[in-house]
């Protein structure tokens, strides 16, 4: 069982001569320009809590509540969504054993699959910055934007599932798993929490782009903290987990370290992630029951996450001289040791008595960005990395860049998530505190003016890590203009005794 699982992600018998990669380039090239996009506004963002002022620089469309929606929709179905997807077209062929050369067909689906969501990103960019938003965290959309995302991802399950349609590789491989889920996860919940009435054709009032949630109160909160955490669990998580099961063997030239653990893993995190959402609703005025339910799943998807990154570092168990050797392989590890971290700041953080103090402070802004900058961030530019000398043909213009680049973000980071902790606790510490006749000791604004050094301190963290990102961003570009060409596919370790 474990041979036949190593095997899957090496070269296998009837494997193709050469693979299409012409839609895994596109895919590539657009994730890379979002990601600049969507981390220029983050750090404008975050600067913009320090000196207000900042708010002001464009008039009403540079103020934060306009541009945060572009920044994360960016990073999220931009960057993050580029980044899987441009992996599914490279690892696909390779683990199914197929080219696009020979099924024309799902070539022009893939294009048709990226054009759409080109379309559907800039939509949705131009409607945000205009503001029109249907004001849902992760769900800003508005309706006939959400049209288009159903599109787009019909179209990529047309092409995942036509490609393992005409497979020429019996097993299915597990970074395959974790993108069905990603499928499957998505598909569900982006309807059922974007069913709406739109109010131009119902009532004519109001703008084209306006509409009316089919849900109202704690039951409209409930289906939007399902979808809203279930965005993170299967765009941050499965779609990127599915990335780094491939990349990670590739690279270190090491099995996954265990099969059994990668079933425990892949199924626990399916089933309990789907009900974790509710944690976002503690102490508001849905069910009880719903909340302690939510915080139970929370705490138990310790185990499922901690599974993933576990086997992750455990495969380059006796392999530790890579970390010194290979760029490369430090984003991959880090990725996975913020992956561990996150998990468990956000189990944490789900408990009641802890939820008491850290929701609505920055605590909480600290732990998206850790697993996002560490673990997405890391994982997809390692991956980038990978494939772009396998793609392109040409070989990576300066592996020292890549080393400068990662200790430019890791520090970033460690700023950025350090510094959010700290004014997250004092946050909540301030905003409990009573005097002796239980009267609020400090007034809102009392906590703005003690937490602008920390939200310095976060912009100097994020600006760090946007110029890491282009460090990186120059380093693939000079790579594909002047790489030294490749005549064939750069010699790489590959698992147990496959070639």
């Amino acid at each position: 069982m474990q041979q036949s699982y190593a095997k899957s992600v090496g070269v296998a018998r009837g494997e193709v001569a050469e693979y299409d990669y012409s839609i895994a380039r596109l895919f590539i090239i657009a994730m890379m320009v979002f990601g600049v996009i969507g981390m220029v506004i983050g750090v404008l963002l975050a600067f913009q809590l320090a000196f207000p002022q900042l708010n002001y620089i464009a008039g009403e469309y540079s103020i934060f509540g306009r541009l945060r929606p572009l920044h994360t929709n960016g990073v999220i179905y931009g960057f993050t969504l580029g980044g899987i997807w441009a992996s599914w077209y490279y690892i696909g062929q390779r683990v199914l054993k197929i080219t696009y050369h020979d099924h024309p067909f799902l070539k022009v689906v893939g294009y048709l699959h990226f054009w759409l969501w080109i379309i559907a990103l800039v939509a949705g960019v131009l409607s945000l910055f205009a503001g029109e938003t249907q004001s849902k965290e992760y769900a800003e959309l508005a309706w006939p934007i959400d049209i288009l995302v159903v599109l787009v991802w019909v179209l990529w399950g047309v092409s995942m599932f036509g490609s393992m349609g005409v497979r020429r590789e019996n097993t299915i491989y597990v970074s395959l798993w974790y993108y069905i889920a990603t499928y499957v996860g998505i598909a569900v919940l982006y309807i059922f929490n974007n069913l709406s009435i739109p109010t131009y054709f119902v009532a004519n009032m109001g703008s084209l782009w306006h509409s009316i949630s089919l849900y109202s109160g704690s039951n409209d909160a409930l289906v939007q903290w399902w979808w809203g955490h279930n965005a993170v669990a299967f765009v941050f998580t499965s779609g990127v987990i599915g990335t780094i099961y491939y990349f990670l063997p590739k690279e270190s030239g090491q099995p996954i370290f265990s099969y059994k653990l990668t079933l425990f893993s892949f199924w626990s995190l399916m089933f309990v992630y789907i009900w974790a959402g509710g944690h976002h609703l503690i102490y508001s005025t849905v069910p009880d029951w719903v909340q302690t339910l939510s915080s139970v799943f929370s705490v138990i998807l310790i185990l499922p996450s901690w599974g993933t990154a576990i086997n992750m570092l455990l495969t380059l168990r006796g392999q530790w001289h890579q970390l010194k050797e290979s760029p490369l392989i430090k984003f991959l590890v880090l990725a996975s040791t913020f992956y561990m971290l996150s998990t468990l700041e956000g189990s944490i953080q789900a408990i009641r008595s802890v939820n008491a103090l850290a929701h609505f402070t920055d605590w909480i802004i600290g732990h998206v960005h850790d697993g996002v900058l560490g673990w997405v961030g890391f994982s997809l530019i390692a991956a980038i990395y990978h494939m772009v000398p396998r793609v392109f043909k040409r070989e990576i213009y300066s592996a020292k860049l890549m080393d400068v680049q990662f200790w430019l973000m890791t520090l970033g980071i460690v700023l950025y998530f350090s510094s959010m902790w700290v004014a997250g606790i004092t946050q909540g510490m301030m905003w409990r505190d009573v005097d002796q006749y239980g009267n609020l000791v400090y007034q809102f604004i009392d906590t703005v003016r003690v937490l602008i050094p920390y939200y310095v301190i976060r912009g100097i963290g994020g600006s760090l890590y946007l110029i890491g990102f282009f460090i990186f961003l120059y380093n693939v570009l000079m790579t594909i203009q002047k790489g030294r060409v490749l005549e064939k596919e750069p010699a790489y370790a590959t698992p147990m005794g496959m070639r």
